[in-house]
Protein backbone atom coordinates (compact mmCIF):
# COMPACT_ATOMS: atom_id res chain seq x y z
CA UNK A 1 0.00 0.00 0.00
CA UNK A 2 0.98 3.39 -0.70
CA UNK A 3 3.01 4.93 2.16
CA UNK A 4 0.68 8.47 1.91
CA UNK A 5 -2.33 6.56 1.71
CA UNK A 6 -1.83 4.35 4.59
CA UNK A 7 -0.93 8.01 6.48
CA UNK A 8 -4.77 9.41 5.48
CA UNK A 9 -6.24 5.73 6.59
CA UNK A 10 -4.22 6.78 10.20
CA UNK A 11 -6.24 10.39 10.52
CA UNK A 12 -9.60 9.26 11.86
CA UNK A 13 -11.07 12.53 9.80
CA UNK A 14 -10.16 11.19 6.75
CA UNK A 15 -10.17 7.49 7.14
CA UNK A 16 -13.03 7.08 4.40
CA UNK A 17 -12.11 9.35 2.47
CA UNK A 18 -11.58 7.74 -1.44
CA UNK A 19 -8.69 9.04 -3.23
CA UNK A 20 -7.02 8.38 -6.61
CA UNK A 21 -4.70 6.18 -5.75
CA UNK A 22 -2.54 6.67 -9.58
CA UNK A 23 -2.53 10.78 -8.34
CA UNK A 24 -1.15 10.18 -5.25
CA UNK A 25 2.12 7.96 -6.64
CA UNK A 26 2.19 10.83 -8.77
CA UNK A 27 2.47 13.12 -5.96
CA UNK A 28 4.42 11.23 -3.92
CA UNK A 29 7.11 10.43 -6.60
CA UNK A 30 6.83 14.57 -7.72
CA UNK A 31 7.93 15.26 -4.05
CA UNK A 32 10.44 13.18 -4.16
CA UNK A 33 12.35 15.31 -6.87
CA UNK A 34 10.78 18.58 -5.59
CA UNK A 35 13.52 21.27 -4.45
CA UNK A 36 13.49 24.89 -4.05
CA UNK A 37 13.17 27.00 -0.77
CA UNK A 38 9.40 26.32 -0.03
CA UNK A 39 9.27 22.36 -0.24
CA UNK A 40 8.08 21.31 2.74
CA UNK A 41 6.61 24.17 5.36
CA UNK A 42 2.92 24.68 5.74
CA UNK A 43 0.90 27.31 7.34
CA UNK A 44 -2.98 26.66 8.00
CA UNK A 45 -4.45 30.00 8.16
CA UNK A 46 -8.14 30.79 9.95
CA UNK A 47 -9.09 34.57 8.84
CA UNK A 48 -12.01 35.45 10.74
CA UNK A 49 -13.89 36.56 8.14
CA UNK A 50 -15.75 33.49 7.74
CA UNK A 51 -16.43 31.32 11.11
CA UNK A 52 -13.94 28.35 10.91
CA UNK A 53 -13.25 25.35 13.68
CA UNK A 54 -12.04 22.19 13.28
CA UNK A 55 -11.05 19.94 16.06
CA UNK A 56 -7.52 21.04 15.17
CA UNK A 57 -7.68 24.44 14.47
CA UNK A 58 -10.11 26.77 16.79
CA UNK A 59 -11.45 30.03 15.42
CA UNK A 60 -9.79 33.72 15.72
CA UNK A 61 -11.28 36.54 16.94
CA UNK A 62 -13.91 37.68 14.84
CA UNK A 63 -12.42 41.31 14.13
CA UNK A 64 -8.74 39.64 13.76
CA UNK A 65 -8.87 40.23 10.15
CA UNK A 66 -12.12 41.57 8.94
CA UNK A 67 -13.05 41.74 5.23
CA UNK A 68 -14.44 44.82 4.29
CA UNK A 69 -16.45 45.92 0.71
CA UNK A 70 -16.30 49.87 -0.12
CA UNK A 71 -19.04 49.05 -2.46
CA UNK A 72 -21.25 47.17 -0.17
CA UNK A 73 -22.91 44.05 -1.85
CA UNK A 74 -22.95 45.86 -5.21
CA UNK A 75 -21.00 45.34 -8.07
CA UNK A 76 -21.47 45.76 -11.64
CA UNK A 77 -20.00 42.85 -13.73
CA UNK A 78 -22.34 40.33 -11.80
CA UNK A 79 -19.97 37.65 -13.21
CA UNK A 80 -21.89 34.37 -14.17
CA UNK A 81 -19.60 32.70 -11.17
CA UNK A 82 -20.48 35.54 -8.32
CA UNK A 83 -23.35 37.67 -9.00
CA UNK A 84 -21.65 39.71 -6.25
CA UNK A 85 -22.09 37.01 -3.66
CA UNK A 86 -19.08 37.09 -2.16
CA UNK A 87 -19.39 40.50 -0.99
CA UNK A 88 -22.63 40.21 1.13
CA UNK A 89 -20.92 38.44 3.91
CA UNK A 90 -18.54 41.76 4.47
CA UNK A 91 -18.27 44.54 6.21
CA UNK A 92 -19.83 47.63 4.37
CA UNK A 93 -18.28 51.04 4.02
CA UNK A 94 -19.84 53.86 1.70
CA UNK A 95 -17.49 56.38 2.37
CA UNK A 96 -13.71 57.05 3.70
CA UNK A 97 -14.95 58.36 6.76
CA UNK A 98 -16.81 55.11 7.74
CA UNK A 99 -13.82 53.59 6.94
CA UNK A 100 -11.74 55.57 9.62
CA UNK A 101 -14.14 54.83 12.23
CA UNK A 102 -14.40 51.13 11.61
CA UNK A 103 -10.73 50.84 11.75
CA UNK A 104 -10.44 52.52 15.18
CA UNK A 105 -12.83 50.25 16.38
CA UNK A 106 -11.11 46.85 14.23
CA UNK A 107 -7.97 47.94 15.81
CA UNK A 108 -9.92 48.76 20.08
CA UNK A 109 -10.94 44.97 19.72
CA UNK A 110 -7.32 43.95 18.65
CA UNK A 111 -7.61 43.42 14.72
CA UNK A 112 -3.93 43.32 13.44
CA UNK A 113 -5.41 43.61 9.66
CA UNK A 114 -8.33 43.83 7.31
CA UNK A 115 -9.20 43.03 3.81
CA UNK A 116 -10.38 45.88 1.44
CA UNK A 117 -12.74 44.90 -1.49
CA UNK A 118 -15.98 46.02 -3.72
CA UNK A 119 -17.77 45.70 -6.62
CA UNK A 120 -16.37 46.31 -10.02
CA UNK A 121 -17.43 48.95 -12.54
CA UNK A 122 -17.87 47.43 -16.28
CA UNK A 123 -14.33 47.57 -16.97
CA UNK A 124 -13.16 45.14 -13.52
CA UNK A 125 -12.27 48.35 -11.56
CA UNK A 126 -12.66 48.89 -8.23
CA UNK A 127 -12.56 52.60 -7.48
CA UNK A 128 -10.83 53.26 -4.13
CA UNK A 129 -9.34 56.41 -5.59
CA UNK A 130 -10.82 58.37 -2.77
CA UNK A 131 -9.82 55.79 0.10
CA UNK A 132 -6.21 56.08 -0.90
CA UNK A 133 -5.89 59.87 1.47
CA UNK A 134 -8.06 58.26 4.32
CA UNK A 135 -5.72 54.57 4.00
CA UNK A 136 -2.23 56.82 3.92
CA UNK A 137 -3.46 58.56 7.20
CA UNK A 138 -5.31 55.25 8.78
CA UNK A 139 -1.16 53.34 8.09
CA UNK A 140 0.61 56.21 9.32
CA UNK A 141 -1.72 56.31 12.15
CA UNK A 142 -1.66 52.53 12.68
CA UNK A 143 2.01 51.42 10.85
CA UNK A 144 1.48 48.14 12.47
CA UNK A 145 -1.72 47.49 10.76
CA UNK A 146 -1.65 45.23 8.01
CA UNK A 147 -3.71 46.23 4.97
CA UNK A 148 -4.72 43.45 2.17
CA UNK A 149 -6.45 45.05 -1.18
CA UNK A 150 -8.25 42.86 -3.72
CA UNK A 151 -8.03 44.87 -6.86
CA UNK A 152 -9.02 44.45 -10.61
CA UNK A 153 -7.18 45.53 -13.43
CA UNK A 154 -4.61 48.07 -12.40
CA UNK A 155 -2.74 50.45 -14.47
CA UNK A 156 0.88 51.47 -13.31
CA UNK A 157 -0.60 54.64 -12.06
CA UNK A 158 -3.18 52.97 -9.87
CA UNK A 159 -0.50 50.62 -8.71
CA UNK A 160 1.52 53.22 -7.67
CA UNK A 161 -1.53 55.05 -5.66
CA UNK A 162 -1.98 52.00 -3.64
CA UNK A 163 1.37 51.82 -3.04
CA UNK A 164 1.64 54.87 -1.78
CA UNK A 165 -1.67 54.93 0.46
CA UNK A 166 0.26 52.10 2.41
CA UNK A 167 -1.19 48.90 0.98
CA UNK A 168 0.92 46.17 2.10
CA UNK A 169 -0.61 43.22 -0.10
CA UNK A 170 -1.99 43.54 -3.34
CA UNK A 171 -4.30 40.76 -4.91
CA UNK A 172 -6.05 40.32 -8.04
CA UNK A 173 -7.56 37.87 -10.29
CA UNK A 174 -5.27 36.40 -13.93
CA UNK A 175 -7.42 35.21 -15.89
CA UNK A 176 -5.60 33.11 -18.98
CA UNK A 177 -8.82 32.35 -21.57
CA UNK A 178 -10.25 35.10 -23.73
CA UNK A 179 -13.46 33.12 -23.30
CA UNK A 180 -13.53 33.24 -19.79
CA UNK A 181 -12.83 37.41 -19.44
CA UNK A 182 -15.89 37.42 -22.20
CA UNK A 183 -18.51 34.98 -20.88
CA UNK A 184 -17.69 35.01 -17.79
CA UNK A 185 -16.71 37.98 -16.72
CA UNK A 186 -18.87 40.03 -19.23
CA UNK A 187 -15.50 42.27 -20.06
CA UNK A 188 -14.32 43.45 -23.31
CA UNK A 189 -10.73 43.31 -22.45
CA UNK A 190 -8.28 40.93 -22.85
CA UNK A 191 -6.08 38.46 -21.34
CA UNK A 192 -3.25 41.02 -22.11
CA UNK A 193 -4.91 43.45 -19.98
CA UNK A 194 -4.44 41.17 -16.95
CA UNK A 195 -1.23 40.47 -17.86
CA UNK A 196 -0.19 43.91 -17.71
CA UNK A 197 -1.81 44.83 -14.37
CA UNK A 198 0.02 41.98 -12.58
CA UNK A 199 3.43 43.68 -13.91
CA UNK A 200 2.18 46.81 -12.79
CA UNK A 201 1.69 45.67 -9.46
CA UNK A 202 4.45 43.74 -9.26
CA UNK A 203 7.02 46.68 -10.17
CA UNK A 204 5.83 48.26 -6.45
CA UNK A 205 7.33 47.83 -3.34
CA UNK A 206 4.20 46.21 -2.15
CA UNK A 207 3.23 42.25 -1.55
CA UNK A 208 1.84 40.92 -5.03
CA UNK A 209 -0.27 37.70 -4.53
CA UNK A 210 -2.55 36.61 -7.48
CA UNK A 211 -5.34 34.35 -7.46
CA UNK A 212 -6.02 31.55 -9.87
CA UNK A 213 -9.55 30.46 -10.11
CA UNK A 214 -9.45 27.16 -10.57
CA UNK A 215 -12.76 25.74 -13.18
CA UNK A 216 -13.94 29.17 -13.50
CA UNK A 217 -14.91 28.61 -17.12
CA UNK A 218 -17.88 26.81 -15.88
CA UNK A 219 -16.34 24.45 -13.88
CA UNK A 220 -13.78 24.08 -16.89
CA UNK A 221 -10.37 24.10 -16.39
CA UNK A 222 -9.85 25.85 -19.21
CA UNK A 223 -7.31 29.54 -19.03
CA UNK A 224 -5.76 28.48 -15.81
CA UNK A 225 -2.01 26.77 -17.40
CA UNK A 226 -1.63 30.15 -19.25
CA UNK A 227 -2.47 32.06 -16.16
CA UNK A 228 -0.19 30.67 -14.48
CA UNK A 229 2.99 31.04 -17.14
CA UNK A 230 1.74 34.74 -17.19
CA UNK A 231 2.72 34.41 -12.73
CA UNK A 232 5.93 32.71 -13.86
CA UNK A 233 6.44 35.82 -16.22
CA UNK A 234 6.37 38.45 -13.55
CA UNK A 235 7.13 36.64 -10.23
CA UNK A 236 4.93 37.51 -7.50
CA UNK A 237 5.58 37.46 -3.32
CA UNK A 238 3.20 34.24 -3.66
CA UNK A 239 0.60 32.43 -5.29
CA UNK A 240 -3.53 31.76 -3.68
CA UNK A 241 -5.41 29.21 -5.81
CA UNK A 242 -9.10 28.89 -4.71
CA UNK A 243 -11.55 26.39 -6.47
CA UNK A 244 -15.34 27.48 -8.12
CA UNK A 245 -17.98 27.16 -5.91
CA UNK A 246 -20.82 26.92 -8.08
CA UNK A 247 -23.79 27.86 -5.51
CA UNK A 248 -22.91 31.29 -6.25
CA UNK A 249 -23.88 30.59 -9.98
CA UNK A 250 -26.82 31.80 -11.74
CA UNK A 251 -29.39 28.51 -12.39
CA UNK A 252 -29.40 29.76 -16.26
CA UNK A 253 -25.91 29.45 -16.21
CA UNK A 254 -24.86 26.38 -14.04
CA UNK A 255 -21.23 25.60 -12.92
CA UNK A 256 -20.08 21.97 -12.86
CA UNK A 257 -17.92 21.36 -9.89
CA UNK A 258 -14.25 20.46 -11.02
CA UNK A 259 -13.27 16.96 -10.46
CA UNK A 260 -10.72 16.65 -7.00
CA UNK A 261 -8.42 15.19 -9.55
CA UNK A 262 -7.97 17.73 -11.72
CA UNK A 263 -7.91 19.80 -9.42
CA UNK A 264 -4.97 18.10 -7.76
CA UNK A 265 -3.17 17.85 -10.90
CA UNK A 266 -3.42 21.43 -11.18
CA UNK A 267 -1.75 21.39 -7.70
CA UNK A 268 1.32 19.59 -8.64
CA UNK A 269 1.66 21.73 -11.99
CA UNK A 270 1.11 25.01 -10.13
CA UNK A 271 4.09 23.63 -7.15
CA UNK A 272 6.42 22.64 -10.30
CA UNK A 273 6.37 25.76 -11.95
CA UNK A 274 6.75 28.33 -8.77
CA UNK A 275 9.50 26.42 -6.59
CA UNK A 276 10.52 29.28 -5.00
CA UNK A 277 7.47 31.06 -4.73
CA UNK A 278 4.85 30.10 -1.63
CA UNK A 279 1.55 28.49 -3.43
CA UNK A 280 -1.72 28.58 -1.14
CA UNK A 281 -5.02 26.91 -0.97
CA UNK A 282 -7.17 30.25 -0.54
CA UNK A 283 -10.77 30.32 1.01
CA UNK A 284 -13.07 29.87 -1.66
CA UNK A 285 -13.55 25.65 -2.55
CA UNK A 286 -16.84 23.86 -2.75
CA UNK A 287 -17.42 21.91 0.81
CA UNK A 288 -17.91 18.79 2.53
CA UNK A 289 -16.26 15.63 1.29
CA UNK A 290 -14.99 17.49 -1.96
CA UNK A 291 -13.15 20.02 0.40
CA UNK A 292 -11.23 17.15 2.11
CA UNK A 293 -10.04 15.38 -0.95
CA UNK A 294 -8.81 18.70 -2.17
CA UNK A 295 -7.15 19.57 1.11
CA UNK A 296 -5.33 16.35 0.84
CA UNK A 297 -4.19 16.82 -2.75
CA UNK A 298 -3.09 20.25 -1.67
CA UNK A 299 -0.87 18.76 1.43
CA UNK A 300 0.41 16.18 -0.87
CA UNK A 301 1.25 18.24 -3.39
CA UNK A 302 3.39 20.48 -1.23
CA UNK A 303 1.66 23.44 -1.38
CA UNK A 304 2.52 25.95 1.23
CA UNK A 305 -0.57 27.12 2.68
CA UNK A 306 -4.37 26.16 3.23
CA UNK A 307 -7.16 28.46 4.34
CA UNK A 308 -9.82 26.74 6.83
CA UNK A 309 -7.93 23.91 6.60
CA UNK A 310 -10.79 20.39 6.87
CA UNK A 311 -10.51 18.44 9.97
CA UNK A 312 -7.52 16.17 9.77
CA UNK A 313 -5.08 17.98 7.73
CA UNK A 314 -2.65 19.58 10.63
CA UNK A 315 -2.41 15.02 11.58
CA UNK A 316 -1.90 14.36 7.62
CA UNK A 317 0.92 16.91 7.11
CA UNK A 318 2.88 15.80 10.16
CA UNK A 319 2.89 12.64 8.92
CA UNK A 320 4.31 13.35 5.59
CA UNK A 321 7.00 15.31 7.50
CA UNK A 322 5.82 18.66 6.94
CA UNK A 323 6.80 21.72 8.62
CA UNK A 324 3.82 22.56 9.89
CA UNK A 325 2.48 26.33 11.30
CA UNK A 326 -0.91 27.38 12.22
CA UNK A 327 -1.43 31.33 11.81
CA UNK A 328 -4.70 33.07 12.64
CA UNK A 329 -4.69 35.39 9.43
CA UNK A 330 -5.29 35.90 5.59
CA UNK A 331 -3.58 33.51 3.63
CA UNK A 332 -2.53 36.42 0.93
CA UNK A 333 -0.72 38.53 4.22
CA UNK A 334 1.43 35.77 4.53
CA UNK A 335 4.87 35.39 2.27
CA UNK A 336 7.29 32.80 2.23
CA UNK A 337 8.91 33.30 5.76
CA UNK A 338 7.54 36.85 7.18
CA UNK A 339 4.53 36.68 8.65
CA UNK A 340 3.35 39.89 8.07
CA UNK A 341 -0.25 39.98 10.28
CA UNK A 342 1.17 38.71 13.22
CA UNK A 343 4.02 38.49 15.90
CA UNK A 344 3.18 36.53 19.12
CA UNK A 345 0.54 34.29 18.06
CA UNK A 346 1.63 32.22 15.69
CA UNK A 347 1.05 28.22 17.00
CA UNK A 348 3.29 25.78 15.97
CA UNK A 349 2.98 21.61 16.12
CA UNK A 350 6.78 21.36 16.84
CA UNK A 351 9.05 19.28 14.33
CA UNK A 352 9.68 16.34 16.69
CA UNK A 353 5.96 15.20 16.86
CA UNK A 354 5.81 11.85 16.16
CA UNK A 355 2.31 9.77 16.74
CA UNK A 356 1.99 8.15 20.12
CA UNK A 357 1.84 4.48 17.84
CA UNK A 358 2.53 4.53 13.74
CA UNK A 359 -0.74 2.25 13.16
CA UNK A 360 -3.19 3.96 15.90
CA UNK A 361 -5.48 7.33 14.12
CA UNK A 362 -4.32 10.35 15.43
CA UNK A 363 -6.70 12.49 16.88
CA UNK A 364 -6.11 16.13 18.51
CA UNK A 365 -5.08 15.34 21.92
CA UNK A 366 -2.05 13.19 19.96
CA UNK A 367 -0.52 16.95 18.88
CA UNK A 368 1.51 18.81 21.24
CA UNK A 369 0.70 22.41 20.26
CA UNK A 370 2.40 25.20 21.74
CA UNK A 371 2.73 29.43 21.00
CA UNK A 372 5.54 30.65 20.13
CA UNK A 373 6.60 34.14 20.39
Amino acid sequence: MNPWLNAVSQVEALEDLVLNADLVDSMRERWSGLSGSQVGRINFYTPSFKHHETSEVSACGKNAFPAISITGGDCKLQCDHCKAKILEPMIAVRTPEELDRLVDQIVLDGGRGLLLSGGSDHQNVVHYEPYFPMLRKIKDRYPNLQIAMHTGIATPEFARGMEDAGVDVAMMDVIGAQDTINQVYHLRRSVDDFEAALEALVATKMKVVPHIVIGLHYGELLGEWNSLEIIRRHLPSALVLVVIMSQYASSSRPFATPATEEIGKFFMDARAALPETPVLLGCARPSGVHRSITDTYAVMAGLNGVAFPSDGMLALAKHLDRDVFVTPSCCSMIVGEEVLALGDETTTIPLDYVPVAPKRRTQLRDIPIVFTA
